[in-house]
């Protein structure tokens, strides 16, 4: 059991690198709102302006951020440009990040 604990914490401790840069990119909440919003399907860049109501250049900016951490996918038709999810996980760790962060904060009593 130990062996197979080590194991883990070594594979762990390899794809570190990887997870900080990913994570980094899931700390903008702006970006977190968008991912949750393409979890309904692929999505038009005005269509993200207009739901989030932001600026395009900004929505546009996240968008290239999440392309860059390769957790949205681009396909581009005739004049359109679509954004979609690469993995359908990635809405469950951001819901169970939500709960983590909600328990934890519960708990705090000063900030």
């Amino acid at each position: 059991m130990r062996h197979r604990q080590a194991n883990h914490t070594e594979e762990l401790d390899r794809n570190l690198p990887a997870v900080a840069f990913v994570s980094k990119c899931l700390s903008d909440e702006n970006r977190l709102r968008i991912l949750l919003s393409l979890c309904n399907g692929r999505k038009t860049v005005s269509s993200v302006v207009d739901e989030m109501n932001l600026s395009q250049p900004l929505v546009s900016h996240h968008l290239k951020e999440l392309r860059r951490a390769l957790l949205v996918k681009v396909e581009r038709r005739g004049l359109f440009v679509y954004y979609e999810l690469v993995d359908e996980r990635i809405v469950d760790i951001v819901r169970r990040l939500a709960r983590l962060a909600g328990d934890l904060l519960s708990q705090r009593t000063s900030f």
